[in-house]
């Protein structure tokens, strides 16, 4: 790879292994820790936590008198656990709900921080634009010396608070597990949810603040809800959400990166792009809960109920016209056809259900079967809403036509079984018997619309 391109040379290289290795660590901690905010429904909380740890810090810094990273851990969790407490009070005993008193908590801890800031003045040593944006490009000038090595100050920070939020989740795998969805069903079999919950909001804290000064505040927030929203997409699993999102966080690192170096902007700034850039794919694409994957579904529906519709008419004028074939247009007008009926139509065809000649359109015997599985599912279910549920037979038609479409083979079996052994349905008009017992057309494929 030519990465002179993006302005890098050998030189300075290794440095842009060490930005990216400490961005990588930060955005898995975040993500990993995030995800359970994310099934728990408390996305705005890490927000809340991310600025209510503000006068946390103030308070810490004035205490010890230093910006020492445990001290300032210290001060961070306290308003951490604080936020979380003072939110769940608020929302328990002051009628308030919960997105309200995440706001209500940390707009106000945020301004409290704001103003003891401004109070103390020049006695604060806290940087705006290190919270906000973090210091990531000066990543490998910020050393530490360990044992006589100097190590990038990022590391020995997030590195820590990466293996904690591993070890917790994986000693406390089951009780995270169920508490996260069921925290009744969790508190019987004695898990204690509420201490998880604030032990859980504890680390988010250390997390918040471990990652303050390397990414900031923006990339922060970003990486505890967008990596696991994003996993929450596209798989349904704890443990693969788990993994899914950790891998989004580790990949925005060198792609936000790179797309830093080639804008020119803040590199925190361009990974939370990227990451939110991976939500938007997988919002649109997702194989089970994507947008264009539903439009995709929803139009594969239309096209086979179009498809039964078309074998349920053809049927029907079978019985009264026996042999006589019936116009596209009169079908098309009858169903107001659109771009998926020619589909519909055209796949009919291909199936070898229906022939097309001179645009009229005739029953083959295999579509014949599949128009008996239909027109039986219909006549049905209509006398099982005037035997069963005393409606008027002249009103049963319309909700038949919709049902018809979803009556499974053992569904079937059942609403013949309750209403008995009959042959004809409310209007006089025969129930066919068919080996398919439905009609269950498959769903058809895309292909091109013609309205020849």
């Amino acid at each position: 790879m030519d990465w002179e391109w993006f302005g890098l040379n050998e030189r300075n290289l290794l440095s842009a292994a060490t930005i990216i290795g400490i961005a990588a660590l930060t955005n898995v901690a975040c993500a990993v820790i995030g995800c359970y905010l994310i099934l728990r429904r408390m996305s705005l909380l890490g927000d809340a936590i991310a600025h209510g740890v503000l006068p946390g810090l103030v308070v810490a810094f004035l205490l010890g008198g230093t910006l020492s990273l445990p001290v300032l851990f210290l001060g961070a969790v306290a308003v951490g656990v604080l936020t979380a407490a003072l939110t769940q009070t608020l929302h328990r005993f002051g009628g308030v709900s919960e997105d309200a008193s995440m706001g209500v908590v940390f707009t106000s801890l945020f301004a409290l921080g704001v103003v003891l800031i401004k109070y103390h003045g020049p006695n604060i040593d806290l940087d705006p634009d290190c919270v906000l944006s973090g210091l990531l490009e000066l990543a490998d000038d910020n050393l530490v010396s360990l044992g006589g090595v100097e190590i990038p100050r990022g590391l020995v920070t997030v590195l820590p608070v990466l293996a904690i939020n591993l070890a917790f989740i994986g000693i406390f795998w089951k009780e995270l597990l169920v508490g996260s969805f069921d925290p009744a069903f969790a508190a019987s079999l004695g898990f204690r949810p509420t201490l998880l919950h604030y032990v859980l909001m504890a680390l988010v804290a250390l997390t918040t603040v471990a990652s303050f000064e390397q990414v900031g505040s923006i990339l922060v927030i970003a990486m505890l809800v967008v990596p696991g929203a994003t996993a929450n997409l596209l798989v349904d699993r704890l443990g693969p959400m788990l993994v899914l999102a950790a891998l989004c966080g580790a990949l925005a690192a060198p792609l936000g990166f790179l797309l830093a170096l080639w804008w020119d902007v803040n590199i925190a700034g361009a990974m939370t792009l990227v990451v939110g850039v991976m939500f938007l794919l997988a919002a649109f694409f997702s194989p089970k809960h994507g947008i264009l994957t539903r439009l995709v579904r929803q139009g594969r529906l239309r096209v086979r109920i179009l498809a039964e519709d078309i074998l349920g008419m053809l049927f029907r004028a079978e019985e009264s016209r026996p042999g006589q074939p019936v116009a596209v247009e009169t079908l098309r007008q009858q169903l107001a056809g659109g771009p998926a009926f020619w589909l519909a139509l055209r796949w009919l065809v291909r199936q070898g259900w229906i022939r097309r000649q001179d645009k009229q359109l005739w029953l083959l015997p295999a579509g014949l079967e599949h128009a008996r599985g239909l027109i039986r599912s219909h006549r049905l279910w209509e006398t099982f809403e005037v035997v069963e549920l005393g409606r008027d037979a002249e009103r049963v038609h319309d909700s038949a036509m919709r049902v018809e479409h979803f009556l499974s083979p053992s569904l079937q079996a059942e609403i013949s079984a309750t209403v008995g052994d009959v042959a004809k349905d409310p209007h006089g008009k025969g129930i066919p018997q068919t080996s398919l017992q439905t009609s269950q057309v498959p769903k058809p494929p895309g292909g091109e619309l013609t309205e020849g």
